[in-house]
């Protein structure tokens, strides 16, 4: 045992939870250091329990252990008791499997899935040893790698980081590392080069470093331009073409303490069809690619046989829309009952629910159902283009509470464009139409009293989405809306949540933020940001005042409206769907006018591009 994992193993019994630490986990993998060519460090900036549950880690931490010669290990967020006996004992950031510090490995990657968490990946650098700024870091420390769903706006973190992977990492992440492994064999690496060449050769790679960001006077951008004419003035994002042929970890890691998501996460296709004009995911995932029925079939066997779970939870942006759903429903069926497996079907549309598909997931545990439709009026809903109404909402309902449920969740945000008083009204009023349904039903439930729980986000205008050129309301108008919805809630069996305007509006500070925030994301670190995700850590007040500091106003990123001819931070990125596209769905918006789904009729969106010919979903092909 080294002198660190003796230290590590002290610190680990004098902490709450010691199975976030302490590593050792069944289908964990261990090189032999000795044959290993490099080493990468996956980090999760998060508590163990969050990122244990992300398939994205499952799937690369997997990719890059099938290379015999490079090793991939774990580092999640420690929790602040932890953090502070690190500081206590100077004990660095360690990697899971191997209880060495990530300080010495050749990457250190980031999953960024929430901008909340950007203090978190700070606060690891920190924590790890390693100075902040990309600038600042020597040949002696890691590459530093950035990708996920906020990689896809990477400038208020920019200067932090070495590179990123923009779009889908299975082989990217492999192309990468393998180019790092050939220049060190051939002794012609160098941190400054290895940037160049991987920028040069590998597409979806963008190294910030390499681009220069210059300003108009009033705050707005003026250019990006490439220090090399021989790297892309845009990056564009890797796709997997072919989901079925895509990487698939055969095992999994099994937690020792409880985690979020404790069960075989199936991920059944990527993309999705819908056009929801608030809705990033569905644009920069696109185009659809789905997995045939017996290839998901055989791997969720394949996870039952290998972890003992019995939940298999079907992973997609929107379940409902998956052209082989009957079919796979139908061969999970015919094992999993025995098995004592139950289905999970997340993110079910109401103009998709159907009673068949009631009763194929009759097994599920839960007593309620959640639907999100969005927006109290249908007015509302065809301006953010979710393609329901109120009568696929009462239609879905009643095939619940013909099965027996009782508890119905729904999801709606508030601070939309265009939004009304009555828009405000239409969502409390919404709710009550469920009451009202399930008491006209004769198959209800009767011994149980229904309860409708209803939950309102902020709208947040992200990058890559129609919407993105919006400005988000002030934060005194969306906590008036929040308080105005409340009011108008009258029936004891109506329960009303919302989310934090604060949060929400930091949040939107950041997604649509420059690399000017930097600054202030350096001040929030050394002050002793962290978990900013988390209610109990985040500070309004606090997050205003390192903005400001760093010379910057928050409405400027949250509370303009942005004209259609601006360059955006995002705009180094190419994720597939073009910018007109997005100009006439926002224009639509402002009209009213809704967008049918791409297997309907192909909008002509610009996903298409990627990859080779294809086109955005296997059903409109022909068309």
């Amino acid at each position: 045992m080294s002198e660190n994992e003796r230290i590590i193993n002290s610190l680990i019994k004098q902490v709450s939870k010691p199975g976030r630490y302490c590593g050792g986990e069944f289908g964990q993998i261990i090189k032999d250091k000795s044959k290993v060519k490099a080493r990468f460090a996956f980090a999760f900036p998060d508590t163990y329990e969050i990122g244990m549950s992300n398939l994205g880690v499952r799937i690369l931490y997997d990719c890059l252990n099938k290379e015999n010669d490079i090793w991939c290990e774990r580092v999640y967020a420690p929790w602040t008791d932890m953090q502070e006996k690190m500081d206590e004992y100077k004990v660095f950031l360690w990697a899971h499997e191997s209880k060495d510090e990530v300080r010495i490995f050749d990457f250190l990657g980031f999953t960024l899935q929430y901008e909340m968490c950007y203090t978190n990946v700070l606060n690891m650098l920190r924590l790890s040893g390693i100075p902040l700024y990309a600038a600042e870091r020597g040949e002696e420390f890691p590459l530093i790698i950035g990708g996920g769903p906020c990689a896809y706006n990477p400038e208020p973190i920019a200067d932090f980081f070495d590179l990123f992977n923009i779009g889908e990492g299975e082989e990217m992440l492999v192309e990468i590392v393998r180019l790092y492994i050939k220049m060190k064999a051939e002794n012609r690496y160098t941190k400054a080069d290895f940037l160049h060449e991987a920028a040069r050769t590998i597409p979806g790679v963008y190294v910030p470093s390499l681009y220069d960001v210059t300003y108009n006077g009033d705050g707005t951008i003026k250019s990006y331009t490439p220090i090399f004419d021989d790297i892309p003035a845009k990056v564009e994002k890797r796709i997997i073409q072919d989901m079925d042929k895509a990487e698939f970890p055969r095992r999994v890691i099994m937690p020792y303490v409880e985690v979020v998501h404790d069960r075989i996460m199936l991920e059944v296709f990527r993309g999705c069809i819908r056009g929801c004009r608030f809705c990033q995911a569905g644009i920069i995932y696109r185009p659809v690619r789905e997995k045939t029925p017996d290839v998901l079939n055989n791997q969720a066997k394949c996870l039952f046989e290998n972890t003992g779970y019995e939940e298999i939870s079907l992973s997609s942006l929107s379940i409902s829309d998956y052209s082989g759903l009957a079919e796979l429903t139908d061969k999970l069926l015919e094992w999993t009952p025995e098995n004592m497996v139950s289905l999970s079907l997340p993110s079910l549309r109401v103009d998709s629910f159907t009673k068949e598909l009631m009763d194929k997931v009759a097994t599920v545990r839960s007593s309620s159902l959640t639907f999100a439709p969005e927006a109290g009026t249908q007015r509302l809903r065809d301006v953010i283009n979710k393609n329901v109404n109120e009568d696929d909402l009462l239609r879905a309902v009643n095939v619940a509470f013909d099965a027996g449920k009782t508890q119905v969740k729904l999801y709606f945000m508030q601070g939309l464009p265009t939004e009304t008083e009555e828009d405000l009204k239409g969502i409390p009023a919404l709710a009550k139409k469920v009451i009202e349904s399930f008491y006209a039903n004769p198959n209800r439930n009767r011994s149980r009293s229904p309860q409708v729980t209803f939950s309102v986000s902020c709208f947040i205008p992200k990058p890559f989405t129609p919407f993105q050129w919006e400005p988000q309301d002030s934060l005194e108008t969306l906590e008036e809306k929040q308080t105005f919805i409340g009011e108008c809630v009258n029936d004891r069996k109506i329960k009303y949540q919302h989310h934090d305007a604060k949060t929400c509006r930091i949040e939107a500070v950041l997604a649509k933020g420059d690399r000017r925030l930097s600054k202030a994301l350096e001040l929030a670190c050394n002050e002793g940001f962290r978990f900013d995700a988390w209610s109990e850590f985040f500070d309004y007040d606090k997050w205003i005042s390192v903005i400001e500091r760093a010379g910057l106003d928050p409405s400027f990123y949250a509370n303009r409206k942005i004209p259609y001819d601006e360059i955006l931070p995002w705009d180094i990125i190419d994720c597939g769907v073009t910018k007109e596209f997005l100009i006439r769905e926002n224009k639509k918006a402002h009209e009213g006018v809704v967008t049918p789904d791409c297997r309907t009729h192909c909008s002509g969106c610009g996903a298409n591009r990627l990859g080779g010919e294809r086109t955005c979903c296997p059903k409109t092909a022909k068309n």
